[in-house]
């Protein structure tokens, strides 16, 4: 399994924080050391934004295609620079959104590539929050247009701090040069995107179809919960298929069978939710993999594959319940 870049949000009861990762040291291959992530830096006041020096993209100078960029000519800015090498025309990027993006990372002054998710053709799904990416990413991507490249040049002070970072080979006194493909971003409104499916089973809940952010209505039926696991499309997305080792980036709600209390959503919390599928519950695991993102997937959960007689203490959960989520797919990560 990959090694993730992203600090992972648990949900209430839903996961356990649990690290995973390879062994590649490939600057291909994803690294916690040597990816966009905050470990190891300190918080810096909000830098001045400034439009250069910045060295050349010579080569894959097209959206989403490999960049190949110049060694640094000179020193560069004491400031974050940050150019829009290519206008989008999607939504804006607002600080603590989740942006897709494909990138590739280097020295200024060496041109060493210490880090690209061109290579292994799985595009970076991260929160430009405080404690979760370098400071450089979150203030130079916000206000950014998904489809839009970016160029930007991040002195020691917004990026990993003067101690550097030692396994990626980046030192203390290193300005570090990303190029960034937004492809997508996500927050707190984002929903499913596609085709409406029927629900025509009177014997399972019926979920709301809205598109707007806000939390979809869960109808559980007057009749006894299914014994077996039921993970039905209620939008049926267009993206990836959902492998079982995958991490995703959802929205979900949760409510009891048997009273139609809610007991757990994202969007009470205002806060979208990622999670490694081999970290959530058996139900969720089993009902999430083989669909689409960009789906919303009815899951009822029996109590052998949720938390059976050992519910999370204050959870509402009673012992042998059965669960009922709607889960909105974002993105795989």
């Amino acid at each position: 399994m990959r090694r993730r870049s992203v600090l992972i949000a648990v949900p209430a009861g839903l996961v356990t924080l649990a690290a995973c990762g390879d062994d590649g040291s490939d600057s291909s291959k994803a690294s916690d050391s040597a990816s966009p992530s905050a470990s190891g830096t300190s918080a810096a006041p909000p830098p001045k934004i400034v439009d250069g020096p910045l060295p050349a993209i010579t080569a894959g100078t097209k959206f989403d295609e490999k960049p190949t960029i110049a060694k640094g000519s000179g020193d560069p800015s004491e400031q974050l620079a940050v150019k829009t090498v290519i206008a989008g025309g999607g939504t804006t990027v607002a600080e603590n959104d989740y942006v897709q993006a494909n990138y590739l990372g280097q020295v200024w002054d060496t041109a060493k590539v210490f880090d690209n998710s061109y290579d292994r053709k799985t595009p970076l799904v991260i929160q430009l929050a405080a404690g979760a990416i370098i400071d450089g990413w979150r203030y130079g991507l916000a206000g950014k247009k998904v489809g839009s490249r970016v160029e930007m040049a991040v002195p020691p002070t917004w990026g990993y701090g003067s101690q550097g970072n030692e396994q990626a080979g980046i030192k203390g006194t290193d300005t570090l040069v990303f190029v960034v493909d937004i492809q997508a971003a996500f927050n707190a409104k984002s929903s499913a995107k596609g085709k409406n499916v029927a629900q025509d089973n009177t014997d399972l809940p019926k979920v709301g179809t809205n598109t707007d952010g806000k939390a979809p209505s869960i109808e559980v039926p007057k009749a006894d919960p299914p014994t077996k696991l039921v993970a039905d499309y209620v939008i049926e997305g267009d993206g990836e298929v959902v492998a079982a080792e995958d991490s995703v980036l959802v929205q979900y709600k949760g409510v009891l069978w048997a009273t139609g209390k809610e007991f757990d959503s994202s969007y009470s919390r205002s806060q979208l939710t990622s999670f490694s599928l081999q970290q959530v519950v058996k139900g969720w695991a089993e009902g999430l993999t083989g669909k689409k993102v960009g789906s919303r997937v009815l899951i009822v959960v029996p109590p052998a594959l949720g938390y059976g007689d050992s519910p999370p203490a204050g959870s509402g959960i009673e012992k042998d319940s059965v669960l009922v989520f709607s889960v909105d797919i974002l993105s795989k990560m």
